[in-house]
């Protein structure tokens, strides 16, 4: 009996699970882990929050291109049925719309991702029309924005006010009609998060957006209890592998330093 064909998701079928199914989506960064999560994902999202699950940095500002690049590489290659998306980073793309398309095109080229995150809205909207335009499928990301952290000082909701909660739906009507498949929401209250996903044609994919969005995401790190340094209130850990690597640790530890390993017997016989 032949191997049933194991065909990539496009951005078309992601689209196309608006008011359909919903989305699962987790953001990866490994072979080791994306290699498991593609039995399960729709999307892959090969995030710029890999500057503080892998690299310890305090927020995601300082990711490069290139850290993305090879990341990405890394899913791509190991994956074989989820839709990998990479993100933008900081100062790759808010120039000019010349320059967010020359980093897109590397970063699809380079790593064989099928799509490409940016954050913003209305005042990104251009930009966003201006790639779909020449080929590259955008996914957005509105509400909470990591990228602007120096501005809001720290990761807190948003959407609180009456003119936040107007400019999130004005923010995703704009990028909905710029033409992304896709939007990631951030960090809203669960009756804004509602209000989005009705307000628009397109999925919307919730982090800490309430139970109403088309989808969800979370960093696996999180998920998986690994990223240890603070726990966003909306992240529900199903397993806590952090507390399991140190106990084999410790104990891998002990054993040399009372010379049980390694065993004489696994060695020698």
């Amino acid at each position: 009996m032949t191997e049933k064909l194991i065909k990539r998701l496009t951005v078309s079928d992601i689209f196309s699970k608006k008011n359909a199914s919903k989305i699962v989506a987790l953001s990866c960064y490994s072979s080791q882990i994306s290699k498991i999560v593609d039995n399960y994902a729709d999307i892959i999202l090969v995030g710029d929050s890999l500057g503080m699950t892998l690299y310890g940095h305090k927020n995601t500002l300082s990711v490069t291109k290139e850290m993305l690049i090879e990341h990405g590489k890394a899913v791509v290659n190991s994956t074989k049925k989820a839709l990998i998306v990479v993100d933008l980073p900081f100062g790759s793309y808010e120039k000019s719309k010349e320059q967010a398309f020359e980093t897109s095109s590397e970063i699809i080229s380079q790593t064989g991702a099928c799509a490409i995150k940016l954050e913003g809205g209305v005042e990104f909207s251009s930009t966003i029309k201006f790639l779909v335009e020449r080929g590259i499928p955008i996914m957005g990301h509105i509400g909470l924005m990591p990228q602007r952290v120096k501005i809001n000082g720290k990761f807190t909701a948003h959407g609180k006010s009456s003119s936040q909660k107007r400019k999130i739906i004005q923010d995703a009507k704009s990028i909905s009609s710029a033409g992304v498949f896709s939007m990631v929401v951030e960090a809203v209250k669960e009756n804004l998060g509602k209000l989005v996903t009705n307000s628009i044609p397109v999925p919307t994919i919730g982090i800490g957006a309430g139970r109403y969005c088309d989808g969800q995401i979370l960093v696996s790190d999180d998920m998986l209890g690994l990223f240890d340094d603070f726990t966003p209130k909306f992240v529900k850990k199903y397993a806590f592998l952090y507390k399991e690597i140190d106990k084999a640790v410790k104990n891998y530890q002990q054993e040399v330093l009372n010379e049980k390993f390694p065993s004489k017997k696994n060695i020698y016989d």
